[in-house]
């Protein structure tokens, strides 16, 4: 999946496949992770998220959907 790299002291870049609706998110400590099911609103709020890529990722995303560490 092609990732978009973003200015976050927290993620290093962001990618997102519409239509199986899974969510790859650089880290960087290290590591790649999708996360699946996840609608394309969340994907669009992310990448416009006015406060934080870091702080979207917390609120909004970890722990709140199937995740898996590719890489």
């Amino acid at each position: 999946m092609e990732r978009m790299r973003i200015k976050s002291s927290y993620l290093r870049s962001i990618g997102y496949n519409e239509s199986m609706k899974i969510l790859e998110i650089e880290f960087h400590h290290g590591g790649i992770y999708q996360y699946f099911g996840v609608p394309k609103k969340i994907y669009d709020s992310l990448m416009k998220s006015a406060f934080s890529y870091g702080e979207y990722h917390t609120r909004y995303i970890k722990n709140r959907y199937r995740h898996e560490k590719i890489l």
